[in-house]
């Protein structure tokens, strides 16, 4: 009887080891895929956060300006974060009480967004938990990252996107708040500052038609733009306009898609224990490997 009881303790002494050793192997694990995507989705955000930086302060001083307090700019990068807008935002706010022409705006304004989503539809289909923030903080910047960039070998693809996503609102949020403060402190002249987001999109589209295979998409969306523009005027024009190019790219799908392409589609799908096995770290590769768990294994795909 005493034996069978020592046997027993043991037993669950060693199975007790044995699950601790998974969920160390576990952990390490998910630290290297969370390292891995990480530093994969830092180099393509540097240039954003040059830019970002220096927006967001424009909007920071330029809500300063209207006579809004220095945490109202922080305030919006955290909850709205699209930069357009909350200058739009920060205008109406300083104006009457009306909250359903600034949702109106606010749509109009971010329409495009509409189009991403749509793009970004199956990109998002197994990201986990992770896809209620990547739809969140989609801007134009981050849309154009996470969409045109190929995941490099071995990383996982939604931690990719989501650091992306959490590194260009970081900045944007830095700049905002650094925009509030100086506000505060100096006196600065903001005429002009909004028409920093312009300027924006131009360096965006210019980058663009640069590393474009065929400018196809680009041709159409300036000339029905313009088109858009001439018939609806310049306070109408942007839903029609998104709708025109969105109705060509469509007619012309055949013709964009072989040229555009799925960029990356068959990279870094996202296997914690493949990323394991390619070097990513070797402790987790030999807890896996040495059959710590298929349960542990497939754990490490964080959510």
């Amino acid at each position: 009887m005493a034996q069978d009881a020592h046997a027993r303790a043991a037993q669950g002494s060693g199975n007790a080891s044995q699950r601790a050793g998974e969920r160390d192997a576990v952990s390490a694990s998910r630290r290297v895929v969370l390292r891995r995507a990480f530093t994969a989705a830092f180099p393509y955000t540097v240039p954003i956060m040059a830019g970002f930086v220096f927006l967001g302060m424009a909007c920071g001083i330029y809500a300063h300006s209207l006579g809004l307090p220095a945490w109202v700019p922080t305030l919006m990068s955290v909850l709205i974060f699209a930069g357009s807008s909350e200058f739009v935002v920060a205008s109406m706010l300083t104006g009457a009480f009306n909250p359903l022409q600034v949702f109106i705006t606010a749509f109009i304004v971010n329409a495009r967004h509409l189009f991403y989503g749509i793009s970004m539809l199956e990109r998002f289909r197994h990201v986990g938990k992770k896809r209620p923030y990547l739809v969140f903080g989609m801007c134009d910047e981050t849309f154009s990252i996470n969409y045109a960039t190929p995941v490099p070998k071995g990383v996982d693809r939604g931690w990719f996107m989501f650091f992306v996503t959490l590194l260009n609102q970081a900045y944007w949020v830095a700049g905002c708040t650094l925009g509030g403060v100086f506000g505060t402190l100096l006196n600065v002249d903001a005429s002009g500052l909004s028409f920093a987001m312009t300027a924006l999109f131009v360096v965006i589209f210019l980058d663009q038609w640069l590393k474009e295979p065929s400018h196809l998409s680009s041709v159409l969306g300036v000339v029905l733009s313009l088109v858009m523009l001439l018939v609806f005027g310049p306070d109408n024009f942007i839903i029609p306009a998104m709708a025109a190019i969105l109705a060509a790219c469509l007619a012309l799908r055949g013709r964009l898609e072989p040229v555009v392409g799925l960029a990356g589609e068959d990279e870094g799908d996202g296997s914690a224990v493949g990323d394991a096995a390619d070097g990513m770290g070797a402790d987790a590769a030999e807890d896996i490997a040495d059959g710590k768990g298929a349960d542990a294994a497939g754990e490490v795909h964080a959510e």
